[in-house]
C-alpha cells in the first residue's frame, strides 16, 4: 500500500538530502514543515515547494534547541496534524588536517545534533500521534551505524545510537499505530560526503537517494540500508576476524578541510 501524507516535517531541509524529500513530498493539499538553521536557503526550497502546490512552512531553528523545537512543532501540530516527521539533521565532524583526532567539543556537537536532534523532533510529536493513533517517523542514520571508522568515530557513535533508539521505539509504537522507518544511507552527493576520505562506492545524487528514502516512507519500510551490496558487507563484517575489518576500513572517515 502506497501511503499518501498531508502533513509532512522534514529536519536538515535547507540543503542535500533533506532539500531533495521537501520537493518529493510537495504536491496540492500538502503543508510542509522545513527546519534548518539557514534561512535564506529553506525560503528557497519553500519556494520550490510552493511552486508545486505544496503550503510550505519554515522553522529557522536549531535543532539541539529542544525547548524552541517544541514550541515550534506544537504550533504546526495544532493547525495540520503532522502524520510524517523526519529526522534528517546532521553533521559530522572528523580527523583534522593535522591527523589530530576529533576532541570532545566535537563529538559532543554531534550526538546533540545527530541523536539528540532527532529525538528533539519525535519527542514534541509523538503525542498527538500516539493519540491519534497514525503516524510516521523517519530516522536518517546512515551506512556508518553498522561499523566504527577511525577518523569519524563520533559520527558513527551518534548514528549507532540513533540506529539502536529507533530500533527500541519502532516496537514499541506499533502497536500504538505509529510507525518508525529507519534509514541508513550509503554515499550520496552532499557537502558531508564531499569531506569523506577513501573510496565512494556506487555513490548516487541526492534526489536518487531521496528517492529510495520517499518509497520506503510511502510503503511503510521498517528499514533502508543502501547501496545493499554495501549494506550487507557491514552487516557481515562482525563475522570476520576484528583485525582484518580494521585494516580495510583504516583509510575511511570524514576529514575536516584545511581552513575550517
Amino acid at each position: 500500500m502506497t501511503r499518501q501524507f498531508r502533513s509532512v516535517v522534514i529536519t536538515g531541509a535547507s540543503r542535500g538530502l533533506g532539500a531533495a524529500l521537501a520537493r518529493r513530498f510537495a504536491a496540492p493539499d500538502v503543508t510542509l514543515g522545513l527546519i534548518g538553521r539557514d534561512q535564506a536557503a529553506l525560503e528557497a526550497v519553500a519556494a520550490d515547494c510552493a511552486r508545486l502546490g505544496a503550503r510550505p512552512r519554515i522553522g529557522p531553528c536549531d535543532v539541539r534547541d529542544a525547548a524552541a523545537m517544541a514550541g515550534l512543532l506544537a504550533g504546526w501540530d495544532a493547525a495540520a496534524p503532522v502524520d510524517l516527521a523526519i529526522a534528517n539533521a546532521g553533521i559530522a565532524a572528523g580527523t583534522r588536517p593535522d591527523g589530530a583526532p576529533e576532541g570532545m567539543a566535537a563529538v559532543r556537537a554531534q550526538i546533540e545534533v545527530n541523536l539528540l536532534g532527532a529525538l528533539n523532533l519525535m519527542d514534541p510529536l509523538l503525542p498527538g500521534m500516539r493519540e491519534r493513533r497514525r503516524g510516521h517517523v523517519g530516522l536518517v542514520a546512515s551506512l556508518a551505524a553498522l561499523r566504527g571508522l577511525p577518523d569519524s568515530p563520533g559520527y558513527c557513535a551518534s548514528k549507532a545510537g540513533l540506529w539502536a533508539y529507533g530500533e527500541a521505539m519502532r516496537a514499541a509504537l506499533a502497536p500504538e499505530g505509529v510507525r518508525v522507518t529507519l534509514v541508513a544511507p550509503g554515499f550520496f552527493d552532499s557537502a558531508m560526503g564531499d569531506r569523506w576520505v577513501g573510496p565512494r562506492p556506487f555513490s548516487i545524487s541526492a534526489d536518487a537517494a531521496a528517492a529510495k528514502v520517499e518509497a520506503a516512507l510511502r510503503r511503510g519500510a521498517r528499514q533502508l540500508a543502501f547501496p545493499w551490496p554495501l549494506a550487507w558487507a557491514l552487516r557481515l563484517s562482525p563475522l570476520a576476524p576484528a583485525w582484518v575489518v580494521d585494516r580495510i576500513v583504516g583509510g575511511m572517515g570524514f576529514r575536516v578541510k584545511a581552513g575550517d
